[in-house]
């Protein structure tokens, strides 16, 4: 299992591989050792307490994680574990701001728990309204949530990643990407901090995913399409044909899983960007792409890959188009309307603001290898 631990010049959080005693950072170069405690006796500590045991790295070598409220323990072998990462980003106050986004990660979390029992204790949720200052979207708190994340991962575990805030690109220079360009998710410093690259999410996430393992990426940005750079991208026409491209670097790099199943749902392709409406101000602020994800289970859609691609794409062309609206039932479905009206479905709906969508295009998928999209069970 990879290890973090801090830059000694830096301070930039690096993965250290099993059994290492030095690494160097990419960023300042430096050399970090790792002390080996099979070596000698501990180093002097200011608490007496503190110990380690042989083949464990030094606790003053890893960087300390505010997301140790995870299940303890070993996970289960007949189930595995189910656990997730949500973040909301707003980017309150800023040129930048979204309004739908913490909206998306309420909704997010509500259904996990509720749909798929995924236990309170096992999600992460990372937004600007927590007073935590650790569990804000800022760019080391992101890394060291997906870290957090993935660690410890074993056979039978089912992983949920989802993200709602502005996405972005870069150029790429080593000629890894088709288009040439990097994706990136945006934390709330960005301006500052920079961005979240697509291969740093590949590094963290997906090749480790060991064999048995599952992680499903819901990803509500622009410029989502690959953004964990998982190597195949289903490629779906509105008559619901598709075939597989193959995303895979020139250079050969994998940048697959290591035998785990990684599958991706983005809000829209590479090169598209975000779009603006006000068709359904009459409910709330939310993601088109995290709606119609929402929509697409709560409608019974969710049998299979393709079933669930079809509704959400079909959900957002009928939104854009404003066919939607008067829907059977209306546009928000049971589950949104539970958690809009404080848990009771008889309420009427509370009016919070236009909606503010920031991928009204086409939902794609992307998985570390191509299946049968119309065949394959959907699960989390």
């Amino acid at each position: 299992m990879l290890m973090l631990v801090d830059c000694s010049k830096c301070r930039t959080t690096l993965q250290l591989p099993p059994g290492a005693q030095s690494i160097r950072c990419a960023i300042c170069q430096a050399i970090t050792h790792i002390a080996d405690p099979r070596s000698g006796p501990p180093p002097p500590s200011s608490s007496p307490s503190s110990s380690y045991q042989p083949g464990q790295v030094p606790p003053s070598a890893v960087a300390p994680s505010p997301y140790n409220h995870a299940p303890p323990g070993q996970p289960p072998h007949a189930q595995g574990r189910k656990r997730a990462l949500i973040v909301g980003v707003s980017y309150r106050h800023t040129n930048h701001e979204l309004k739908g986004c913490i909206n998306d990660a309420r909704c997010m979390k509500y259904m996990l728990t509720n749909r798929f029992k995924f236990p309170e204790s096992s999600i992460v949720m990372l937004t600007e309204e927590d007073p935590d200052p650790l569990k804000r979207p800022t760019k080391y708190n992101m890394r060291m949530a997906l870290y957090w994340l993935i660690q410890g991962c074993q056979p039978g575990d089912s992983l949920l990643f989802h993200f709602s805030g502005h996405g972005s690109q870069q150029r790429n220079y080593n000629g890894e990407e088709v288009d040439g360009y990097d994706e990136t998710l945006c934390p709330v410093d960005f301006e500052t901090q920079g961005m979240i690259v697509d291969d740093e999410i590949n590094a963290t996430l997906v090749r480790p995913l060991p064999r048995g393992a599952r992680l499903h990426a819901i990803i509500d940005a622009c410029h989502s399409g690959t953004v964990l750079d998982l190597p195949f991208l289903c490629r779906m026409d509105r008559q619901g044909k598709y075939i597989w491209e193959d995303h895979r670097p020139r250079s050969g790099m994998w940048k697959g899983t290591s035998g785990g199943e990684a599958i991706s749902f983005s809000g829209c392709d590479d090169n598209q960007t975000s779009a603006d409406t006000s068709a359904l101000s009459k409910i709330t602020s939310t993601g088109a792409m995290t709606y119609s994800f929402i929509q697409a289970i709560e409608r019974g859609h969710g049998a299979t890959y393709g079933s669930m691609l079809n509704s959400m794409r079909s959900t957002i062309r009928n939104t854009d188009s404003g066919s939607e609206l008067s829907g059977a039932g209306g546009l928000v479905t049971s589950l949104v309307t539970m958690l809009l009206t404080g848990g009771s479905l008889s309420g009427g709906f509370r009016q919070l603001g236009s909606r503010y969508t920031r991928a009204l295009k086409e939902p794609q998928l992307t998985a570390n290898e191509p299946f049968d999209v119309y065949t394959k069970p959907f699960s989390l």
